[in-house]
């Protein structure tokens, strides 16, 4: 993953702050199309992309906010339901 800032935690690890992206190993550009030097974006190859989400990660301490486009492309769906409809109206 990569993100706009980082931060390095009480035990001296570098995390990552601001806006994050997801970046895969062994490209220049983000899943949404961002080039990740021009875009000036800092890559975390030791940080999971699951680690950042601000509700569940825990590297999300200083995370501001996760590119909506890389979460559609990573397979996060705005409109799943947490429920199904077991006896629909004819």
């Amino acid at each position: 993953m990569a993100a706009t800032d980082s931060w390095v935690d009480p035990d001296g690890v570098r995390a990552p702050a601001g806006e994050v992206h997801a970046w895969l190993r062994g490209t220049n550009q983000t899943l949404c199309g961002v080039p990740t030097k021009r875009a000036g974006l800092a890559r975390f190859s030791h940080v999971e992309w699951a680690d950042v989400q601000p509700a569940t990660g825990r590297d999300a301490d200083r995370v501001t906010s996760v590119c909506r486009r890389c979460l559609a492309a990573t397979g996060h769906r705005r409109d799943s339901k947490p429920w199904t409809r077991t006896d629909p109206r004819p």
